[in-house]
């Protein structure tokens, strides 16, 4: 089944492949590595709700309204995550990853939660580097399209459906409740993530990067989009490096990136 099988839009196909081009080309935000289907039913929906006819005159009133445009940002991205997820890959993470990487790199460690959404991805980095014991200058950059998500990340206050990984000693020791159903990441926790807007498949990736987590995110990707991506990541690591992705993806192709795996979902650039 291709895509154009799953989704039959009501409107014209070559304007479609416009609109695509001139959203990349005026807002630098390039949604055609992304699977169509989903990203072209989204803006659909959005064009239905206003009663627009043609996708000509919805960019050129998202190009105009500033509210417009930040809905369509906030319909376009998926952020649904949540503190620890896949908690057993966490732990290996903590036990067998980390503590390698902090002895040998030390205070010049640098970690990248990519689109890190909401937040609770780097802030589970944090936490983890925290029961290290690591460097307080050890930080981690964490980068996002949406820079709603990004909002709400840096205020750090959560739901319990965030927490649902969250053990007991951990809630206490860096998390402080707000009510019943709220809350809050400490400040000396929030102090080591530095929130960024980035567009990965658009803007220059940072190197000599110790470990990069990118989890649930490609798999909204098409191949081209999820092959330069990989290949991107992968160049930006250094050497021993690793790369640590979500538990429903896979890199097929990991030994031509120069990336071997040391356990399920946890990729290393192998040495020079």
């Amino acid at each position: 089944m291709n895509e154009k099988s799953l989704y039959s839009s009501p409107y014209d196909d070559k304007e479609y492949v416009w609109l695509l081009d001139n959203i990349a080309r005026h807002f630098q935000l390039d949604l055609r590595g992304y699977k169509q289907h989903r990203v072209r039913r989204r803006i659909d929906m959005l064009m239905r709700k206003y009663s627009y006819k043609d996708y000509k005159t919805y960019f050129e009133d998202l190009r105009k309204d500033g509210k417009l445009w930040d809905e369509f940002l906030d319909k376009l991205t998926i952020n649904v995550t949540e503190f620890f997820r896949n908690p057993e890959k966490w732990d290996y993470l903590k036990k067998h990853i980390l503590p390698k990487i902090l002895k040998e790199r030390s205070t010049k460690t640098k970690i990248w939660s990519a689109g890190c959404s909401t937040g609770e991805e780097p802030y589970t980095h944090a936490i983890i580097l925290e029961e290290l014991n690591a460097p307080k200058n050890i930080k981690v950059l964490a980068t996002d399209l949406d820079k709603f998500v990004l909002q709400k990340a840096k205020r750090g206050i959560y739901s319990e459906r965030s927490m649902i990984n969250v053990p007991e000693d951990i809630r206490k020791k860096y998390f402080r409740k707000v009510d019943n159903e709220t809350y809050e990441v400490l400040s000396h926790v929030k102090n080591r993530v530095v929130f960024k807007q980035h567009n990965l498949l658009m803007d220059k990736f940072e190197s000599d990067i110790d470990l990069i987590s990118c989890r649930n995110v490609v798999i909204y990707f098409d191949m081209d989009a999820k092959n330069k991506l990989y290949k991107n990541f992968a160049n930006s690591l250094r050497s021993g490096g690793v790369l640590f992705v979500g538990s429903t993806e896979r890199i097929f192709n990991y030994k031509s990136l120069g990336l071997e795996v040391i356990e399920p979902f946890f990729y290393q650039k192998v040495s020079d």
